[in-house]
C-alpha cells in the first residue's frame, strides 16, 4: 500500500527539522558514536527529540551540526570547546543576519528635530 502526500502537505522527510533518525543511524551517518552524540546533548549543542518510548531522534539539521563538531574534535579541539565554538558561530551568523535585515529596512520617518 502506498501513500501519497497532497501538494498542500509537505513531506516530513523534506523537513530539515523533522526528527527522522535514531541514535544508531545518526551515529552511522555522522561517522561518530552514540556516546559522542550524547556528549553533544550534554553540552547543549543539540537537543534531540524523544520518541514515545524515550529514544533520541535526530533531524538532518542536527546531524549537520554534529558533523561540524566532529570535524573540530578530529582537528584536536576538546568537545566542550567545539560545542561552544559552534554555538558562538551560529549566534554571530544570526546577529549579522539581523543587522543586515535592519539596514535594509526603510525608515518611514525622519528623526524629529526641535526648531
Amino acid at each position: 500500500m502506498t501513500t501519497t502526500t497532497s501538494p498542500d502537505t509537505p513531506d516530513k522527510l523534506d523537513d530539515d527539522d523533522y526528527p527522522a533518525y535514531t541514535m544508531g543511524r545518526a551515529a552511522e551517518m555522522t561517522a561518530t558514536t552514540p556516546g559522542f552524540l550524547r556528549a553533544l546533548g550534554e553540552h547543549r549543542l543539540i537537543t534531540p527529540l524523544r520518541s514515545e518510548g524515550g529514544h533520541r531522534r535526530y533531524s538532518r539539521y542536527q546531524l549537520r551540526i554534529a558533523m561540524r563538531a566532529r570535524d573540530l574534535v578530529n582537528q584536536g579541539t576538546p568537545i566542550e570547546a567545539a560545542c561552544r565554538i559552534i554555538i558562538l558561530e551560529d549566534q554571530l551568523e544570526e546577529a549579522l543576519r539581523l543587522n543586515e535585515q535592519l539596514r535594509r529596512t526603510p525608515h518611514d520617518q525622519e528623526p524629529a528635530t526641535d526648531t
